[in-house]
């Protein structure tokens, strides 16, 4: 199970960080990927680490913004959100992929957490 973290309202320019905290013995063999959601739009893929870290993918419009680290020790991955933008406001999962290296494809996916809200203001 996965269980996401640390939104809140927050205004233009500012800093978040997500958490998502996994339950279970394989964690450290899935990759993790943060996607977000607004009403009305389709699930959009944000950020991805890989099983040890050692990959990782963003989109492009947070690329330089958002950066991802995760503690296998911890079972944990962090989303940490810098220079957050209107645009950034949605829902946010963390879900989890046996694919090993990071992947941005949602299809890809088999387990997902609840949200947590990010709203920034402008």
């Amino acid at each position: 199970q996965l269980q996401a973290s640390g939104g809140g309202l927050v205004q233009a320019g500012g800093s978040l960080r997500l958490s998502c905290a996994a339950s279970g013995r394989t964690f450290n063999t899935y990759s993790i990927g943060w996607f977000r959601q607004v009403p009305g739009k389709e699930r959009e893929f944000v950020a991805a680490i890989g099983w040890d870290g050692g990959t990782t993918d963003f989109r492009d419009s947070v690329k330089g913004r958002f950066t991802i680290s995760r503690d296998n020790a911890k079972n944990m991955v962090y989303l940490q959100m810098k220079r957050l933008k209107p645009e950034d406001t949605a829902l946010y999962y963390c879900a989890a992929s046996r694919w090993l290296a990071a992947t941005g494809r949602l299809q890809n996916y088999h387990t997902w957490g609840q949200g947590t809200h990010v709203t920034v203001s402008s």
